[in-house]
């Protein structure tokens, strides 16, 4: 698949898919993993006037990285802070001052921009045959779905109601069904009085720099785990979320450009932020537009949302975070539908690769942590063993790249 060249009109109703799309992935991003990041602070023992500047930085420098890629390439390419990084630091900063944790993000960011630049990142990424990529992006994406109707069982009413929304509406006016469960679901919200926004009052949030300390033992136990787990727990998918969906944009802007955002961000707090995979998959797909060509536009609109978030510090991302957790996940799952069954398709419709596609979507679903490598990783590398046991290609498919005879939309056989 290839995504045709974008005519040159762009009309008023191009914009509300998209934009509607983009402000999902913010609310998803932020409602669901950046409490990680508040975490980690506490454990540092961070001021508010140093969380805030994580939170401006990070923010600031996702929309940044996020709204430029996607208008310089013309595809919705979604940054993201690394979730799995953060997740690491909530125990591992309990061990080092945080002028060092600076000086290890400063070091991790590097790592990308020399990986980008080298040109390495892309030709590994090439390597994967698509009916692996497609099947590692659906089990990446299942939980999701699964935690869609499992909200039924937390908050029937809520969950009931969003999912009922969504199927009259994929039945009459399938264009706006996930328009509609966000309106109705935050009205629903708001009149039951579940999200209050009385106390609310908008602050801008001030950037704090922090002079970085670099040492042996941060180097090892935050910014080389950091780079790994970044790399193989947020890039590897991302870059293949943009793949699955036609987009063939090189993985090396994208990786510097990120990387070099986190250089310029990390004094100020941000500790990495990537090419997003789960929240760029709402993006990407047929429920952001029909025209492949305009789904840049989500991009956009998500860069201009995470840096108005960014100018208010704390204030709107916390509005975000008290959202139900129940709205969320079903909103996220029912978003990841269509990409969801269009991962399955393309993971099953080659019958010679169908068992090993099978068994990556199965190994990535179940999301192994070992080693301190998240279940992405583990994903990949049990299919692509599989692959090679199992049609016996792995290796024809790469020197086949390699010299040529063989591109990603067209497998050996």
């Amino acid at each position: 698949m290839s995504i045709p060249a974008p005519s040159p009109s762009l009309r008023w109703s191009d914009l509300l898919h998209p934009v509607v799309a983009g402000l999902i992935s913010v609310i998803v991003n932020y409602g669901g993993t950046f409490i990680l990041v508040f975490q980690a602070a506490k454990v540092a023992g961070l001021s508010p006037e140093l969380t805030a500047s994580w939170v401006w930085s990070i923010s600031i420098g996702v929309g940044t990285t996020g709204l430029w890629l996607s208008w310089r390439y013309k595809a919705p390419i979604i940054t993201a802070w690394s979730t799995p990084a953060a997740a690491f630091l909530v125990t591992a900063l309990a061990a080092a001052s945080y002028a060092e944790a600076i000086g290890a993000y400063l070091i991790s960011a590097a790592a990308f921009v020399v990986l980008g630049l080298s040109g390495g990142f892309d030709r590994v990424i090439r390597l994967i045959p698509p009916a692996i990529a497609a099947a590692l992006l659906a089990g990446i994406l299942l939980p999701f779905g699964v935690q869609a109707f499992g909200g039924v069982g937390v908050d029937p009413l809520l969950a009931g109601l969003l999912i009922l929304t969504y199927v009259v509406l994929k039945r009459f006016t399938a264009r706006y069904a996930v328009v509609g469960i966000l309106v109705l679901g935050l009205g629903f919200l708001l009149t039951q009085r579940r999200v209050d926004l009385s106390g609310l009052e908008l602050k801008l949030a001030a950037p704090v720099f922090t002079m970085p300390a670099f040492s042996f033992k941060a180097l090892l136990s935050l910014a080389i785990p950091m780079f790994l787990i970044t790399l193989t727990g947020q890039y590897m998918p991302g870059m293949l979320v943009l793949r699955n969906d036609g987009y063939q944009v090189s993985a090396s802007p994208l990786v510097t450009v990120t990387g070099l955002g986190s250089l310029l961000m990390a004094p100020f707090g941000s500790h990495a932020f990537n090419v997003a995979a789960i929240t760029a998959a709402i993006c990407t797909g047929r429920e952001a537009h029909e025209d492949p060509s305009r789904r840049w536009i989500a991009g956009v609109a998500a860069g201009v949302f995470y840096i108005l978030i960014g100018v208010f510090g704390v204030t709107l991302a916390a509005v975000f975070m008290a959202l139900p957790a129940v709205f969320i996940t079903t909103l996220a799952g029912l978003a990841l539908l269509g990409a969801i069954g269009g991962s399955l398709a393309g993971a099953l419709s080659e019958p010679s690769s169908r068992e090993s596609a099978l068994i990556t979507f199965l190994a990535a679903a179940a999301n192994i942590q070992l080693l301190g490598i998240g279940g992405a990783f583990w994903g990949l590398v049990i299919g692509l063993i599989a692959y090679a046991a199992l049609n016996g290609g792995l290796v024809t498919w790469a020197r086949g790249l390699l010299s040529g005879r063989v591109t990603p939309e067209r497998p050996a056989r």
